[in-house]
């Protein structure tokens, strides 16, 4: 009997550590759903680098995720939707832009705030974007301009 206990215990176990990994999981994701927001959209010409899920943020502070993303046929542009956390005000003359972390680091979309003393209301669209820039494209230009100096 003592055999079938020691069983139960370690299932119990496993069970309980699979269950908090999921949990932190969720959280470090931003997948939780415990922050209230709003929405907000915006079109960019290049989404590259950026998914469902990725942080929004504000002066490098996250303030909400990406939630949609979708093609527009009309226009070719990548329609996006994305959350802010409630109370984050965002003056409705800023700018949404795709960012990188870094050479080596991830994308993600950063708002730059204008001076408004007026705010987007739920559901508004952000008008003025920036896509992302393609590092390959860039070292090509760089690569292909720096020879016709001499």
């Amino acid at each position: 009997m003592s055999h079938n206990t020691t069983e139960i215990v370690v299932g119990g176990a496993v069970l309980a550590g699979a269950l908090a990994f999921a949990l932190y999981a969720g959280q470090a994701t931003g997948l939780s759903g415990t922050g209230t927001g709003y929405e907000l959209n915006a079109s960019f010409r290049s989404l590259e680098g950026v998914s469902v899920g990725t942080d929004v943020r504000l002066a490098g502070v996250k303030i909400g995720t990406v939630t949609k993303m979708e093609l527009n046929p009309e226009t070719y542009r990548a329609d996006t939707t994305f959350s802010v956390l409630e109370g984050v005000p965002v003056p409705d003359d800023s700018a949404v832009v795709v960012s990188s972390e870094g050479l080596l680091g991830g994308n993600f979309v950063e708002i730059m705030p204008g001076g408004s003393p007026f705010f987007f209301e739920p559901g508004a669209a952000i008008e003025d974007t920036q896509g992302a820039v393609s590092l390959i494209s860039l070292l090509v230009k760089f690569v292909a301009g720096s020879g016709g100096d001499e």
